[in-house]
């Protein structure tokens, strides 16, 4: 392993946030490097395409990772699977595939990165929830129960894993993210979504929060969204 600079890991570095936090880390002086299922167009650092669900693959890259660029200080969850239907339309299989997608995903992670992140004197892990972690709305019964899990997960590796200094926070993003898909997708003034790059400047900021004032949970929504 070579000496490089503090290496941030995004999984579910997709095109819109995902990109965003490596730009910003980078920018900060961090190795970037993404994870995700489909490589976007443009990417930032070093991106590895995977199973973010796969038990074997997982644990076997990050340890590729982790000898090549040494343990991460800041590792990021940011994995999604929507599901928007009636409860009657949403089979088991959408259950499982929310769930796998999202928590399955993040105990990986987090199997795979606390340990390393320990031994080198601690580091911050976010994962990236939303409204959907708070309340669940019609038609939303898979999505919700999947951010439900993932927030109750990130509250014990929080309990569990602050003594041992890493920072573990919940960031509940409550809105729309600005991205082409997501314009695609909703009828919404962009002007009233979230920007990405506002959203990784303050996971840059909760990164380098003193052992002190640490967040543990916090919400970001635009000033035109209800709530």
């Amino acid at each position: 392993m070579v000496a490089q600079r503090q290496l941030v890991l995004v999984a579910g570095a997709g095109a819109g946030l995902g990109q965003s936090l490596l730009s910003r880390f980078e920018a900060g002086g961090f190795q970037p490097v993404g994870l995700g299922r489909t490589r976007p167009d443009d990417t930032i650092g070093d991106f590895h395409t995977l199973d973010l669900t796969d038990a074997v693959l997982v644990p076997s890259k990050i340890a590729e990772i982790i000898e090549a660029y040494g343990p991460p200080r800041v590792v990021i969850h940011n994995t999604s699977e929507l599901v928007i239907a009636p409860f009657s339309a949403t089979s088991l299989g959408d259950y499982q595939r929310t769930w796998a997608s999202m928590v399955q995903t993040a105990v990986l992670l987090a199997q795979a990165t606390m340990k390393p992140m320990v031994q080198n004197d601690g580091g911050t892990f976010i994962v990236s929830g939303a409204t959907a972690s708070l309340r669940g709305g019609a038609k939303f019964s898979a999505f919700a129960s999947a951010k439900f899990a993932l927030r109750g997960l990130t509250q014990s590796l929080a309990r569990e894993f602050h003594p041992a200094g890493v920072h573990v926070c919940h960031a509940i993003l409550d809105g729309i993210i600005d991205t082409d898909r997501s314009r695609d997708l909703h009828s919404l003034d962009p002007g009233r979504m979230m920007k990405p790059e506002d959203i990784a400047e303050v996971y840059w900021q909760l990164s380098h929060q003193p052992q002190s004032i640490w967040t543990h949970e916090l919400d970001l929504r635009p000033a035109s969204e209800s709530f």
